[in-house]
């Protein structure tokens, strides 16, 4: 069995759970995926499946050969996911949402938004400096980001205004609400990072076969 599916994040809204409580959550379509690749142990070194995601017309000559051999149509997105204990999986299989199920809890991986060049208040949540006793042009700005003589220099990772989000980030044990086999859509409680329409991996957690 393989361990994650890819999809898009499509929009946040509400959803009343089991309890009859009402949840904010995450409506993302998980979905369908082929099985590209099978890598073992014996031949790669380690143990995954490779998974192609939202059928394309224009690729590569190099990947539409890649994904001929494998007997699956061109696809636009190629991703590594573990391989859990269960079935194994096979070349070209087809996988879709109904991989999860509601009640279990997963791990979404996307790339978050880019926000630009920020400030320390905004990057990092710095409080400013004060807003009163003549003070006018410092309000946003770091403060001291180091000594003088010794060390004499800015410490490396210090918290500075620079480039902001558009990075690989991960959220862990989000809870799958609902989940629409019909038309390929979860429905995990919480924020997902990245924007609407935003390529998204959805995985089962390590070790625990996304039970909780």
């Amino acid at each position: 069995m393989i361990g994650g599916l890819l999809g898009k994040k499509l929009r946040m809204g509400r959803l009343v759970d089991a309890n009859g409580a009402v949840v904010g959550a995450t409506i993302v379509s998980v979905g369908p995926c082929y099985v590209t690749q099978i890598k073992s142990g014996d031949k790669d070194g380690y143990a995954a499946a490779q998974i192609g995601y939202e059928e394309t017309k224009r690729l590569t000559k190099p990947k539409l050969g890649h994904l001929r051999g494998a007997g699956v149509p061109a696809l636009r997105y190629l991703r590594e996911v573990p391989i859990l204990p269960g079935d194994e999986p096979e070349l070209g299989q087809k996988v879709d949402v109904s991989l999860f199920a509601p009640g279990e809890h997963v791990d979404v991986t996307a790339t978050s938004k880019g926000r630009g060049f920020a400030g320390v208040v905004k990057r990092y949540g710095f409080r400013g400096g004060p807003k009163s006793h003549g003070q006018s042009d410092r309000w946003r700005a770091p403060g001291s980001v180091g000594a003088g003589t010794t060390p004499g220099r800015v410490l490396k990772g210090t918290r500075m205004a620079g480039r902001m989000g558009g990075e690989r980030v991960t959220v862990k044990n989000l809870e799958v609400v609902a989940i629409d086999p019909e038309r390929n859509l979860l429905a995990v409680k919480g924020a997902v990072p990245g924007p609407s329409g935003g390529l998204i991996m959805v995985r089962k957690p390590k070790g625990r076969e996304g039970a909780r």
